[in-house]
């Protein structure tokens, strides 16, 4: 009976170990492989409270909203809603035929202007992504026009009739027509208009032009908008052709009046096009979208009526209230209406509202007590989830399968933040001090089938170390 408690580790048994390990870890392997199905859940009229991160690494993925996703409309009789699924029809543009380009090189920029700016689109993004690109093609095709000459600008008849070929051919890509009217933009953009400098040989002489590019040849996107390095250049570089002395003292008015700033802003546009004559069309383009960002992020895009009822009805609030909150979400249901806005500018919009409200007299934080959310302040995609875009620029997409489509960059209960006192010229979203709401934690977010990146690969290594230890002992 002993012989049966004897232990031995026969070449045989060892094979049979090392298998079993190989088996065990390829099945794991196939197990984390598998993708994470996104489910989204309608927001509860109870908020789940996000506590502070852990310390565990979390990523949180973009949720891709494509109108194809929802089903067919059930009122065909009417005008589609902007939100659901496009197709857009391409035709051949009627051109002037007396603008010398050959658009077909940079066709690509173009491409993705009239993707930015489609049809039923454009005013939904018009402030952070149509307007931004439209602006960039402009600068790219001015310096692209001056490539066979020295010139960096074009005269206002040619550019009469090269911005209207740009339209049509816009237009014809998918491009909403009304794009000119909603970004304000027009022809007079492609020249100098009172800029004293307009051609390549003078522009080098008066303009350090290796510093200009250094600065602005590949343009970082987290450090730009808040540590410039390419928009101080393309300043001090406009300033220098303009005739104006550089200041770095934003408190003195450099343009001197309304004739100078204007002047400035015709060099500005002189320096954009030198730019893109020394960059590919694509490298221009980043760099000019991410300049784009830098600013539209600073200003809330969202026009705020007189709260009038919300502050007569929240004034003396300390508890939530059906009254208060009732007339709270009714303004809040209105301004939602207008676009969609970046996670950036939801904090200062929410911000600037919030500072209505405590100017009128609301102290107490009726965003919390009425379960307001930042993203309640952009379009509710579909009226079911709201959807912040992302800060850094963004493209609407366009595929032959489900249209237009856009990336979320958030659609989470993050609380919107409830200013301390009634005036806003202390936000800032570059100040080291400054936090953001905080982010939810894995709890809130484990109904949205997403997942923690960190336990990928810790898991087999961990496994391993266990199965090694079994053949050692």
């Amino acid at each position: 009976m002993s012989c049966s408690y004897t232990v031995s580790y026969p070449n045989g048994n060892m094979c049979h170990w090392l298998l079993l390990f190989v088996i065990c870890i390829s099945n794991f392997h196939d197990g984390v492989a598998l993708p994470t199905v996104v489910q989204h859940k309608l927001v509860s009229s109870t908020r789940e409270q996000a506590q502070s991160p852990s310390t565990s690494s979390v990523v949180f993925d973009p949720i891709q909203i494509s109108p194809a996703v929802i089903p067919q409309y059930p009122y065909p009789s009417e005008s589609l809603p902007p939100m659901y699924p496009t197709f857009p029809t391409r035709y051949d543009p009627v051109l002037t035929g007396r603008c010398p380009v050959n658009f077909s090189a940079i066709s690509n920029v173009m491409d993705k202007t009239a993707s930015d700016c489609s049809q039923p689109m454009a005013a939904l993004v018009g402030n952070v992504i149509c307007c931004p690109q439209l602006s960039s093609l402009l600068h790219i095709f001015q310096g692209f026009y001056g490539l066979t000459s020295d010139q960096l600008v074009l005269q206002d008849a040619v550019a009469n009739d090269c911005f209207s070929d740009i339209i049509s051919i816009l237009a014809s890509r998918g491009a909403n027509e009304t794009i000119p009217s909603l970004c304000s933009v027009k022809s007079s953009n492609l020249t100098g208009g009172s800029c004293p400098v307009t051609d390549v040989v003078t522009f080098e002489k008066s303009v350090n032009v290796s510093k200009l590019l250094d600065a602005c040849d590949t343009v970082d996107p987290l450090k730009e908008c808040c540590r410039p390095i390419c928009q101080p250049a393309i300043m001090e570089a406009a300033l220098q052709i303009s005739g104006r002395q550089f200041s770095t003292d934003t408190s003195t008015n450099v343009g001197g009046g309304p004739n100078h700033i204007d002047s400035l802003n015709d060099c500005k546009r002189v320096v954009y096009s030198y730019i893109s004559r020394k960059l590919s069309s694509d490298a221009a383009n980043t760099a000019f979208r991410i300049l784009s960002a830098c600013k539209v992020n600073k200003v809330c895009p969202l026009d705020f009526e007189q709260p009038a009822e919300v502050i007569k009805d929240c004034r003396n609030v300390a508890a939530p209230s059906p009254s208060c909150c009732s007339s709270l979400n009714t303004y809040i249901a209105g301004v939602q209406k207008q676009m969609l806005i970046t996670n950036k500018q939801a904090i200062i919009c929410a911000t600037m509202f919030g500072s209505m409200l405590r100017k009128g007299g609301v102290m107490a934080n009726v965003y919390e007590l009425c379960d307001v959310d930042l993203k309640d302040f952009s379009i509710q995609a579909y009226g079911q989830q709201g959807c912040l875009l992302r800060s850094l620029p963004s493209d609407v997409v366009f595929d032959n399968s489900t249209g237009f489509s856009f990336t979320c960059d958030l659609t989470d209960n993050i609380a919107a933040p409830w200013p301390s006192s009634s005036s806003i010229s202390t936000l800032s979203l570059c100040a080291p001090e400054m936090s953001l709401p905080a982010l939810p934690t894995s709890e809130t977010k484990k109904n949205h089938g997403q997942r923690e990146e960190g336990l990928d690969f810790p898991m087999p290594i961990f496994l391993f170390f266990i199965m090694v230890s079994a053949f050692l002992y």
